[in-house]
């Protein structure tokens, strides 16, 4: 082993180590709510609910909730891990705290390969301290697995420039990814994009590199005979189920096509929640960093180019469908890390020098993303001053991004020559990194200082309170199962035994939130947990309990008998 190989391993292994100590520390507590991390806890039970059906009544599918046919990888990977260890918090938990841990080690890896061992080293530390990334591996919930997945895919198809051979799993970790959730389906086209450009500046007598060439064919190999796996033995088997969770469930259901919600979510984008504001160094120095790439396409690293096409994708794809959900947002943070860490640790300026060389009028072309991009770095922290309200936060960094770029723009290429000549020291790069990572992880302290398990108990209070295979309706019975053996019964809006939830006279229990307010586990002004209620007006509630979801920390739920006395 070389002194090069042995300054990179053993920094790589604590590295790991802090990663999977911070993932792994107090499983079975509650996620944190004040603030919060924009984690569901309730959703866990409900998407690995197929998971567990198999693992303890031997059935994936007991009722009309089949979360299997939107993330089938997520729900195998749950059922190995309950058949293994048997079903539980922890147990389900398990699953995205080891891939998060393999991300860390795959963006410290893959870092490493495009800008060097300090890169490296960089990106593995802020990805593996980062709060909102470790609180997102530690939820039963599929964005957590889907990013390391994205990671994963990333990782091959930097291996893929020195040996193409790596450009099969680059595709076929990026079909995993889409099976875990189907928002992946926008990385899956930056692969795709980034892969056939340069097979068709090949052919059309553009100078490409033959190993660059090689790894693009390979990826696209990778994307289409996964694809085509996918579509023989999962995809065409099942074509009506999956058709309508992916479809009618998850798109034409949820999202406004129209003028005006597109033009909220354009402006929103930065300014809702806090993931952004969590990381802003990182958000401002990637963001950054991707508009300097855009001035050297062509000599960047096939990795670096992904990474930006990741981020610009992503957004786009957010913009497009929903950006009303933090958990959303999870899926911009490893290649945000990872251009920081490129700045930080190669290139020691925030702009390449070359871009100094770029005319005004060319890089006027690029000015929309400038402007965009500068708004986000804005709008990430200006939202500090107004925190939570829209308005005065887009206006702010509105009017900010636009006197930014003006400035950049008529002041150029003096503002380019500046960004691209100062100079970072290997000493400030590993200061910076340290300071970081210690606000990280003061944000992991006070969450353990915090912490709960009143998720845990309730959902072990329910299985003292109910014997196994007892059938409870509503969306919190999956959320409250993992510690027991009840048979939740989903009841979802249009669909997961929505059609005869007020005739089900078979379950007797209801399972669902009674503060902050009756039925808030549904994000609807009237929850359809309504009207399982309604239609049993001599219901009667036999128990409650603390739950932990919102800031109030006031949050109750309740196990209710539809028939109070009449069946007693």
């Amino acid at each position: 082993m070389t002194v090069a190989s042995r300054n990179f391993t053993g920094p790589f292994v604590l590295i790991l180590l802090l990663a999977a100590l911070l993932r792994g520390l107090y499983p079975a507590a509650d996620p944190p709510t004040n603030p919060t991390a924009g984690i569901v806890w309730h959703d866990e039970g409900a998407w690995v609910h197929n998971a567990r059906n198999k693992a303890l009544f031997g059935d994936w599918s007991l009722d009309n909730w089949n979360p299997m046919y939107i993330a089938p990888v997520f729900t195998g990977l749950e059922y190995l891990s309950f058949e293994a260890f048997g079903v539980g918090v922890r147990q389900a938990r398990l699953v995205p705290g080891l891939l998060g841990v393999l991300s860390v080690a795959l963006l410290a890896l893959g870092v490493r390969r495009i800008a060097g061992r300090e890169a490296g080293l960089i990106a593995g530390t802020l990805l593996a301290a980062n709060f909102a990334y470790v609180m997102w591996n530690r939820a039963a919930l599929m964005e957590g697995p889907m990013v390391a997945l994205l990671v994963a895919s990333w990782y091959c198809y930097v291996r893929a420039q020195d040996d193409a051979r790596w450009g099969w799993p680059a595709g076929g970790f990026a079909l995993l990814a889409f099976f875990t959730k189907a928002s992946a389906a926008f990385y899956a086209a930056a692969l795709g994009a980034d892969a056939l450009l340069v097979v068709t500046l090949h052919y059309a007598g553009r100078e490409t590199a033959p190993a660059e060439r090689r790894a693009a064919a390979m990826t696209l190999g990778g994307l289409v005979a996964s694809s085509i796996l996918a579509l023989a033995v999962f995809v065409l088997p099942n074509w009506t189920d999956y058709r309508f969770y992916n479809w009618q469930m998850s798109v034409t259901r949820k999202p406004s096509y129209g003028f005006q919600a597109l033009v909220d979510r354009v402006s929103w984008f930065p300014v809702l929640h806090d993931l952004f504001t969590r990381m802003w160094f990182s958000v401002t120095v990637g963001i950054v960093a991707a508009l300097g790439l855009l001035g050297r396409w062509r000599t960047a690293a096939a990795g670096e180019r992904l990474l930006v096409l990741w981020i610009g994708l992503g957004t786009l794809e957010l913009v497009l469908h929903d950006v009303g959900n933090e958990r959303r947002f999870v899926l911009f943070i490893p290649p945000l890390i990872a251009l920081t860490a490129v700045v930080l640790g190669r290139d020691r300026t925030l702009l390449p020098p070359s871009l100094a060389g770029i005319s005004r009028t060319r890089a006027l072309v690029a000015a929309p993303i400038v402007l965009y991009g500068l708004y986000i770095v804005f709008g990430s922290i200006v939202r500090v001053a107004f925190l939570y309200e829209i308005s005065p936060n887009v206006r702010l960094a509105a009017a900010l991004a636009v006197l930014v770029t003006a400035g950049l723009y008529l002041a150029w290429p003096r503002v380019t020559g500046f960004l691209s000549g100062a100079q970072l020291t290997s000493r400030t790069a590993m200061a910076l990194t340290a300071a970081l990572t210690a606000g990280q992880l003061v944000q992991f302290v006070q969450w353990t200082a915090r912490r709960t398990y009143v998720n845990y108990e309730a959902s072990r209070a329910v299985g003292r309170a109910l014997p196994p295979g007892t059938l409870v309706h509503g969306k919190l019975a999956n959320g409250l199962s993992l510690e027991n053996r009840i048979k939740p019964v989903f009841v979802g809006r249009g669909f997961g035994n929505y059609e005869d939830r007020k005739v089900r006279d078979d379950v007797r229990y209801i399972l669902t939130y009674i503060a902050p307010s009756v039925g808030y586990e549904s994000q609807r002004a009237t929850p359809v947990i309504q009207d399982v209620l309604d239609a049993y007006p001599n219901r009667t509630i036999i128990m409650t309990f603390d739950v932990a979801e919102t800031a109030t920390g006031h949050d109750r739920a309740a196990l209710i008998d539809k028939f109070g006395r009449e069946k007693d």
